[in-house]
């Protein structure tokens, strides 16, 4: 089923002189005006579209790509306020709308806010800057440690960052397992750590073979610029090792004992030996 709000591939119908009428299945014809078409476009192509409506009320498409679609969150800045609220920039021509009742707190140009995208009763596409009532913490969920996600950062508490996973869910990545300056609205990638018995999520910046891959290298490089050998090992100071490599500390013995196993270096009394010519 095609709905508003979200991206398709589209096959054109017909060409007019305003534009390009294409198959939106349940939702009819939809209009692609020329404005937000490819140059080389004609009847019987396929095209990448958003759907969303005019300002009559009507299904139309853009190849412009916005910054989130419904059911997502970003973080947006506002671009003007008016008596109906405050208006968002948000990839496309025409801007998003959060109205007043939408708002967290009063919005200010210029200044950016993480929202929600989402049809709102009037069938319009509108954003929400109260991003708790469109996460559950309640909602049954299958992520795995392990797992990798896409992460938004939301804000910061005593324990460390609360995150948005996978536009879903509310994770907390914990200020031991931090080593890397983080703000609100940052996009990142991360893993699920631990799923707890109550269903609350532990997540971390740090795990899978590519994390490993990625800190043997950082590792290897300072190696090299040190002439083979670090003073540092695995019972290093944590801050030692996390000023000098930006990882945790059982982030670094991981990826030393591969490099250990691999006989690429050696484990010495006062630190780490490159092995390798």
């Amino acid at each position: 089923m095609i709905s508003i709000g979200h991206i398709y591939e589209l096959e054109v119908l017909k060409a007019v002189d305003f534009g390009f009428y294409l198959d939106a299945e349940d939702l009819g014809e939809v209009l692609l005006p020329n404005k937000n078409a490819p140059d080389d476009l004609v009847v019987g192509d396929t095209v990448e579209v958003f759907l969303y409506l005019d300002s009559e009320g009507r299904p139309v498409a853009t190849n412009q790509a916005p910054k989130a679609v419904v059911g997502e969150f970003a973080y947006l800045k506002v671009i003007d306020v008016s008596s109906v609220g405050a208006f968002l920039d948000w990839g496309l021509d025409k801007d998003i709308l959060v109205p007043f009742a939408e708002q967290h707190r009063p919005m200010e140009v210029g200044h950016s806010y993480l929202v929600h995208i989402f049809i709102g009763i009037d069938g319009r596409i509108s954003a929400s800057s109260k991003i708790d009532k469109f996460l559950d913490d309640e909602k049954p969920h299958d992520f795995k440690p392990q797992q990798k996600v896409d992460l938004i950062i939301a804000n910061s508490t005593d324990l460390g960052y609360k995150a948005i996973i996978n536009h879903s869910h509310w994770g907390v990545l914990y200020k031991s397992d931090v080593f890397q300056r983080l703000s609100f609205g940052q996009s990142k990638k991360g893993f699920i750590k631990h799923v707890r018995p109550d269903g609350k999520i532990d997540l971390s910046l740090q795990g899978g073979q590519e994390t490993r891959d990625k800190y043997a290298k950082i590792i290897l490089n300072h190696l090299r610029k040190q002439g083979g050998f670090a003073a540092v090992h695995d019972k290093s100071d944590p801050k030692l090792i996390s000023d000098l490599f930006g990882m945790s500390k059982g982030a670094f013995k991981k990826a030393i004992g591969s490099l250990y196993k691999q006989r690429v270096i050696s484990i010495e009394k006062d630190g780490i030996r490159l092995l390798e010519k």
